[in-house]
């Protein structure tokens, strides 16, 4: 993290890695948090979720931070990868990996992998559900707003492509909670703040937002497939 591919300034490539990393961290927390409401059946539901989505793409400052989201996603995403193709041509050819497993985890060697599959995700989900928001067909409910709700009900009870994605939802967020368990932490380290005092309460908390976070996005698609 400490040698960004984009950004060549010495104090930039130190923390702007990790800074984005965390920012996503705040990001998914109240996407999550306006995505719960899908659980909320009937027309209550509907015209909750419809009205935060309303909010989330009219309100200016939410407009602002979204913009800066994207471009913290594919900043992330793209010097990610870049800097894992650096790391391997930097190795010296007897560079002793015979045995990855006793070196590193799993989880710590395959972060381009899963940020990859992550990053396929967010394309299709922004193409299924922001697309349509702003562009595509959609339908108003009772109170005038675009009924996303329906359309993200839809998509994970149709009869051809129901099932297809919501198991495509979970599979992304088993990959996203791999993905946080190494890079929550090591964000907090890149930025000098995983100290001795800190390390065991940062490695908790850091656990505890990987699986909570991803699991709590998976009930969602599963619950509606299943009862909708």
């Amino acid at each position: 993290m400490s040698n960004s591919a984009l950004i060549q300034s010495s104090l930039a490539k130190k923390y702007w890695m990790a800074a984005t990393g965390l920012f996503l961290c705040l990001f998914l927390v109240g996407h999550l948090a306006g995505n719960l409401q899908l659980l909320i059946s009937g027309e209550e539901g509907l015209l909750q979720f419809n009205e935060y989505a309303k909010f989330m793409t009219s309100n200016p400052v939410v407009m602002i931070l979204s913009y800066l989201t994207y471009i913290s996603i594919l900043f992330h995403a793209i010097d990610g990868f870049v800097l894992t193709v650096q790391n391997r041509k930097a190795r010296p050819k007897n560079y002793a990996y015979s045995k990855p497993s006793e070196n590193s985890l799993w989880t710590s060697r395959n972060m381009a992998l899963l940020g990859t599959i992550i990053l396929v995700f967010i394309i299709l989900h922004m193409r299924q559900f922001w697309y349509v928001m702003h562009w595509g067909p959609i339908g108003v409910d009772s109170a005038g707003n675009k009924d996303l709700y329906t359309v993200t009900i839809t998509a994970f009870t149709d009869g051809t492509f129901g099932l297809l994605y919501t198991i495509g939802y979970v599979v992304a967020m088993v990959a996203i909670a791999l993905h946080l368990s190494h890079g929550f932490q090591s964000a907090f380290q890149s930025l000098g703040l995983r100290t001795d005092k800190l390390k065991k309460a940062i490695i908790i908390v850091g656990y505890i937002f990987a699986m909570l976070i991803p699991l709590l996005f998976a009930i969602i698609p599963v619950y509606i497939h299943l009862t909708h």
